[in-house]
This record gives C-alpha cells, sequence and structure tokens, in this order.
C-alpha cells in the first residue's frame, strides 16, 4: 500500500532544470597521481632513513627523485585544486558584491590561470627540448635531465584544460546557481 502524505502537504516539486555540474566528471588521473607520488615520497624516504640508521650513509638518488616527486605532487594537486574550483583566493574581494560580479571574477580567475599555466607549458617546452638536444644529465645520479622536466609542460597543459573547463563551467552556470553552489554545505571554503 503506498504512503500517502499528510493532508496539506503534496510531494516536494523536482527541480524545473538539471543542476549544472559543479566539479568536472573525473578527476581520477589527478587523484591517482596525487597518490602515487605521495606513496612513492614515503617509501623513498622511509627506506633512506632505514639504510642511514643501519649504515650511516644513504642513496645518492634520493633527494633528486624526491624534489622531482614533491613537484610532481605539487602540480598535480594544482591541477585537482583548479578542477574543484578550490585554489588560492582573496576571500574578502571574491565574495562582496553582487552575484554577477562574483561568478565574473571567477570566471577571470580561471581564465587568469589558465592562461598562467599555457605560457608556462609553451616556455616550458623549450626548456625539455634544451634539456634533450644538448644531452644534460641530472647533478645526483646522471640520467637524462629531460625525464625530470618533460613533466613540467604536461602537467602545466593538464592544469590549463582543467582551468579551460572550471571556465565553460562557470560561464554557462548563472548569477543564481553559481551562489547557490557557493553555500553548499559541505563544500570547501578556499
Amino acid at each position: 500500500m503506498p504512503v500517502q502524505p499528510p493532508p496539506g502537504q503534496g510531494a516536494p516539486a523536482a527541480p524545473a532544470t538539471p543542476a549544472t555540474p559543479t566539479t568536472p566528471a573525473t578527476l581520477r588521473p589527478e587523484d591517482w597521481i596525487t597518490v602515487l607520488a605521495m606513496a612513492l615520497l614515503a617509501l623513498i624516504t622511509f627506506v633512506n632513513v632505514v639504510v642511514r640508521y643501519f649504515t650511516d650513509s644513504s642513496f645518492a638518488w634520493t633527494e633528486e627523485f624526491s624534489v622531482f616527486l614533491m613537484i610532481v605532487l605539487a602540480l598535480s594537486g594544482a591541477a585537482s585544486a583548479v578542477a574543484r574550483d578550490q585554489h588560492i583566493r582573496i576571500e574578502f574581494f571574491c565574495n562582496a558584491g553582487s552575484a554577477a560580479r562574483r561568478r565574473r571574477l571567477a570566471q577571470l580567475g580561471a581564465l587568469l590561470v589558465a592562461l598562467l599555466f599555457a605560457l608556462i607549458a609553451v616556455l616550458s617546452l623549450r626548456v625539455v627540448w634544451d634539456d634533450y638536444r644538448f644531452e644534460e644529465t641530472s647533478p645526483g645520479i646522471g640520467v637524462p635531465q629531460w625525464w625530470y622536466s618533460i613533466w613540467l609542460p604536461i602537467l602545466s597543459a593538464l592544469i590549463t584544460l582543467r582551468a579551460i573547463g572550471l571556465l565553460r563551467r562557470r560561464s554557462r552556470q548563472s548569477d543564481a546557481a553559481y551562489l547557490a553552489q557557493d553555500d553548499e554545505p559541505g563544500e570547501a571554503q578556499a
């Protein structure tokens, strides 16, 4: 037997339009890169501490590889933060004013992030090419330097794509939808 609502109360109305997604459908690549980088950093550091404790010497390659992993971790975390719209901003300016102003500032922020990281991606390609062309090697273990530097343009391009996606989502949202998404409980405030 179906349950009837109490007298005077109808069923809640369904939303007239589907909600615009506020985050991309998948952030798995960034999340997996972050998890793997953190796990490798922890493992390398642990092994190096144990070896240093028992032998009074450490592996030569650990510092060089740890710095590389920290850079990958920072860039993959930045891509995830941009996609989730949790990047650093000055709340005093971003949360003041009308809904239209706030949404426009969010669009401007996403556009500037996209432009900055597109520029970094393009300029760092030259660094990678020079590392490859001049056969530069890393100072610690002597592997080709481009093995490390190739990740800067790749991850910068990923951040650029995530910022463009955020810009598109903010451009499709109405001012009211932007404010409603901003006021959702559980949403991290940057």
